[in-house]
């Protein structure tokens, strides 16, 4: 059962990793095939969809705006082994000038014991919660039944040292069961090439093979200082009990109240109110807070120009909305920094997370996966708004040269 729960997990992990793939060359696909689209604007000499006759794409922001980026968290090979986070952060993020790290469409952190209650399981679920009861069934009965039964002493006569039968027994199921778990690893590293990432597999197996003794030395203990099975029995499982259930529910639950859950108030506003506020500014004040962002567009041709087009000058105020939206999304990083370090202070007497976390970090599903990924986000849009702000304020009349140039800009971002 355990073997076949491992194997389904591993199943899992990988058609998870072939979806994403898949998804990320669809992406690719259309966004290769927009910007064809927009191509054939410029060889024809028209602006824009016959449609959209407001679309101009001789202007930077429509230019841009046409310029199709997505920026992707590829997934690693080894998220055959865990998936983490995965299914709880989008792995794909359509770029604008408007996007934020934390838009509807970037999800929110949920633990994986409580994703496999929604029906997923993956292999480190398997390893770090199945395994345990694994050891159990093989261990419980070594030294009990014999004591119980009466010819301990015989064994101990035979074997030369109660200890060294009991270690010796003990060993025997250690070795299965690595054997076990590097076979399985070996048919997982099959369904995605895992061997193509460096050493993670033996970094991966490692640590599966620390979190097998981990459990073996508390069940050794009680084997050697037990006196009966069901005594022996009925220790392993509170252990198991205590350790993979108890403790980490416990610590969700007192996390949930000392750091509610984040409900991004401050951003809301943001979009409801600041952007409004923004947008209704002086042209004075937002000049103001243009060149305090962006110290450089004093050099600009049109610094001094007080003819320029009203809106094509508002496209701007992207920028500042943009700042809000940063400060706004402290607050959230802030939150979700003090509970993970308040998880990470528990790991000395929560050993399942820990080995859960350390597992994650090794397949690039932790959560610090993603906020690196929310932050390269966040850099890409930085870099699409300065791009547009300068190429506005120098009144650069964008043509297919310069359009290829944006599509190589920001695709360098990713």
């Amino acid at each position: 059962m355990f073997t076949v729960a491992s194997i389904y997990g591993l199943h899992n992990g990988a058609d998870l990793f072939e979806k994403q793939k898949n998804e990320i060359e669809r992406l690719n696909q259309e966004t290769e095939a927009e910007i064809k689209n927009t191509l054939s604007y410029y060889d024809t000499g028209k602006k824009g969809p016959d449609e959209q006759p407001w679309v101009d794409n001789n202007e930077p922001f429509w230019a841009i705006y046409n310029a199709p980026t997505y920026q992707f968290k590829t997934p690693s090979p080894t998220i055959v082994y865990a998936i983490g986070q995965t299914e709880q952060y989008g792995f794909y993020k359509r770029i604008t000038t408007w996007s934020n790290p934390y838009d509807a469409d970037m999800t929110q952190e949920i633990s994986n014991p409580e994703r496999i209650q929604s029906g997923n399981l993956d292999f480190s679920f398997a390893v770090l919660f199945l395994l345990p009861l694994l050891l159990l069934v093989l261990l419980y009965n070594i030294k009990g039944l014999e004591a119980e039964r009466g010819f301990l002493p015989l064994v101990i006569v035979q074997a030369g040292s109660k200890n060294w039968w009991i270690l010796s027994r003990t060993a025997f199921y250690a070795i299965l069961l690595l054997l076990v778990l590097f076979g399985l690893m070996l048919y997982g590293a099959t369904l995605t090439d895992v061997f193509e990432t460096k050493n993670d597999f033996w970094k991966i197996f490692l640590w599966v093979t620390i979190s097998l003794f981990f459990w073996l030395v508390i069940y050794f203990l009680i084997l050697y200082y037990g006196n009966n099975t069901v005594s022996n029995t009925l220790q392993m499982i509170g252990v198991w009990l205590l350790l993979a259930i108890i403790i980490p529910a416990t610590i969700q639950q007192w996390i949930a109240i000392e750091k509610p859950t984040n409900l991004m108030v401050d951003l809301i506003d943001v979009k409801r109110e600041k952007t409004s506020e923004i947008y209704e500014q002086s042209k004075e004040l937002i000049d103001a807070q243009l060149f305090e962002l962006y110290p450089d567009l004093k050099e600009t041709k049109t610094f001094r120009d007080t003819t320029i087009v009203k809106n094509d000058r508002g496209y701007s105020t992207d920028a500042l909305v943009n700042i809000e939206m940063k400060n706004a999304t402290k607050g959230i990083e802030a939150d979700n920094y003090a509970k993970n370090k308040l998880v990470e202070t528990t790991y000395w007497f929560n050993p399942v997370t820990y080995f859960q976390n350390k597992l994650n970090k090794l397949t690039s599903t932790h959560y610090e996966d993603y906020e690196s990924y929310r932050n390269e986000i966040q850099k890409s849009v930085d870099n699409r708004l300065e791009t547009m702000v300068f190429d506005i304020w120098n009144n650069v009349e964008v043509d297919k040269l310069r359009y290829l140039e944006y599509n190589a800009i920001f695709t360098n971002d990713k």
